[in-house]
């Protein structure tokens, strides 16, 4: 089979994944909602399509050709922009299509306490983007039933890699070390969502699956690690009550869960960067913490 992917939403880890798949596909194609971007996304060896919120008759045919579609447009009130714009192109005008790949996040699953998670979880999320995340998830599902096509649902914890990592905070002045006693999060290095996502789209698995590393760990922890390694001083801690924090950035910390990537592992994927340790120790190393050419 000839493959040839589609990326709605080629940003930060779509680019990941054009990369990722670029030997082994025929064509890899993706959306951006600024023309100004289109270089960029040429830069990592995407075809260039502007998408907003309607599908160009160009866009109709590069979908008719996809075998495999990858979605990273996050939904709002109105539901998911992909679904609403191209559904009916999805249902009765991709013959070739053969797998899709929806990129969510971990915050569907809500707070559960500093408890460990899998997939079977229930879920309630706490913040609307996570709500509208879980919708969309749902529909995405159920348009994979009715076309009797495989959907992995690829749940990301928080992301990280070249320009987006303490180092970056550091360097910038703008590393902080905030404690929550108790308080952890999860994470995933951008090569790991590349690499994960092209895994489960060769395999054309099905289903939900967690995306995030095997080490959640409170945030102030990571940036002396990150400090250490770059041979500085680490950041003062600071009390989560103390730290002026803005309302989303609050409602991070209101949720608190180990998530499991074990069904992941399952289907034969090892991870790149297990935990932030050795993904910083790396990145140090090699110098990939500084930014992606554009």
């Amino acid at each position: 089979m000839t493959k040839k992917f589609f990326i709605f939403g080629a940003g930060y880890s779509g680019r990941a994944i054009a990369r990722e798949v670029a030997s082994e596909a025929a064509l890899v194609a993706g959306t951006t909602r600024s023309a100004g971007n289109a270089e960029r996304l040429k830069h990592a060896g995407i075809v260039p399509f502007l998408f907003q919120d309607t599908v160009t008759p160009d866009m109709k045919e590069a979908l008719a050709a996809t075998t495999h579609l990858i979605v990273s447009v996050a939904p709002d009130a109105a539901g998911d922009p992909v679904l609403i714009a191209a559904r009916e192109i999805i249902s009765g005008a991709m013959p070739a299509l053969k797998w899709i790949g929806y990129l969510s996040t971990v915050g569907v699953y809500g707070d559960h306490g500093g408890a460990w998670v899998d997939e079977t979880a229930p879920c309630d999320p706490v913040s609307d983007r996570s709500k509208q995340r879980l919708v969309a998830e749902n529909d995405w599902l159920q348009l994979g039933e009715e076309l009797g096509l495989p959907v992995a649902i690829i749940r990301l914890s928080g992301i990280y890699g070249p320009g987006r990592n303490p180092f970056c905070n550091l360097e910038a002045g703008k590393a902080r070390r905030i404690v929550k006693p108790g308080q952890v999060f999860n994470r995933i290095h951008v090569d790991d969502i590349a690499g994960a996502t092209a895994h489960l789209a060769r395999r054309f698995e099905t289903g939900i699956f967690n995306v995030t590393d095997d080490a959640p760990s409170p945030p102030q922890d990571v940036v002396a690690y990150a400090a250490a390694l770059a041979g500085q001083a680490a950041p003062p801690e600071v009390a989560f009550e103390d730290a002026g924090l803005s309302p989303m950035g609050r409602s991070f910390y209101g949720e608190c869960k180990r998530v499991s990537n074990a069904r992941l592992k399952s289907t034969g994927y090892r991870m790149r960067h297990p935990d932030y340790r050795a993904a910083l120790e790396t990145m140090w190393a090699d110098e990939s913490w500084r930014a992606e050419e554009s």
